[in-house]
């Protein structure tokens, strides 16, 4: 694509901070349109789960199933960017534009020549680099003595615990990192022209505008995203497309004129 038939880049309006009364509305915005177009939640969120069912049966073929738990804990961390078909539904049921699959999978394909590839390896690299510090903090804890008994004995036992309490610290403050640069940086990559590296910056602004609030939604997306995944993966059905709608109108909530 020439420079000559680049469009010009968009504005970013101002930012209007997200209250905690506003959560149930969003979830409930979340819930309509899914229920308007449950089809593609449903298609983006069995891709998503195939993955899921693909790393498990990939780590237990090996035997290695201990290890699918750092995996498993930072999988919903490419969540934000499995979202991006749902949030072009969003987008196109709000506009009152026609839902079809060659519009929503089109979008989602052109995005190839856009930013989101950009931040797409963002995240990929933080989730790399998560499950090697997941690897490094067993290791600290039990990289010295031989692995016995059942992964449960394991886990319970004082080590375990230990390495457990670490990981989750460690694990918790990078998924607020990632949560600050995608929560409104990915929906306004989507639908601006704007470069990656803005849209992190504004989407970590939009967090500080109103810590309280955002974070108070990451622990709901991050609980539901948990309870979700216990059942094979497969809560994430309807959570992944509830959550991807809402955090559409998150956007729109917060960037109200980010057209």
């Amino acid at each position: 694509m020439s420079d000559q038939a680049m469009p010009p880049p968009s504005a970013i309006p101002d930012i209007v901070p997200l209250a905690p009364g506003d959560i149930a509305r969003l979830l409930g915005a979340g819930w309509a349109d899914f229920r308007r177009a449950p089809a593609f939640g449903l298609f983006f969120s069995f891709v998503y789960v195939l993955g899921g069912w693909l790393l498990w049966y990939v780590f237990a073929l090996a035997g290695n199933e201990l290890w699918f738990i750092p995996v498993a804990v930072g999988f919903p961390i490419l969540a934000p960017f499995a979202a991006a078909g749902l949030y072009e539904v969003s987008r196109r049921l709000e506009r009152g534009e026609p839902l079809s699959w060659g519009a929503v999978l089109g979008c989602v394909w052109r995005q190839k020549e856009r930013q989101i590839p950009s931040m797409a390896v963002v995240i990929l690299l933080i989730f790399m680099f998560w499950v090697f510090v997941a690897h490094t903090v067993f290791a600290l804890f039990f990289g010295l003595q031989a692995i016995t008994g059942t992964t449960w004995s394991m886990l319970l036992s004082p080590s375990g615990l230990a390495m457990l309490a670490v990981g989750s610290a460690v694990g918790g403050a990078m998924a607020a990192a990632l949560f600050a640069i995608t929560v409104v940086g990915l929906p306004l990559l989507l639908d601006k022209e704007i470069d990656f590296v803005t849209a992190m910056i504004t989407s970590v602004q939009t967090v500080l505008a109103a810590p309280v609030a955002m974070f108070t939604w990451a622990a709901v997306v991050a609980g539901a995203l948990f309870v979700a995944m216990v059942p094979g993966f497969l809560g994430l059905f309807i959570a992944l497309p509830v959550l991807a709608h809402a955090s559409w109108h998150l956007y729109r909530r917060v960037l109200p004129d980010g057209r």
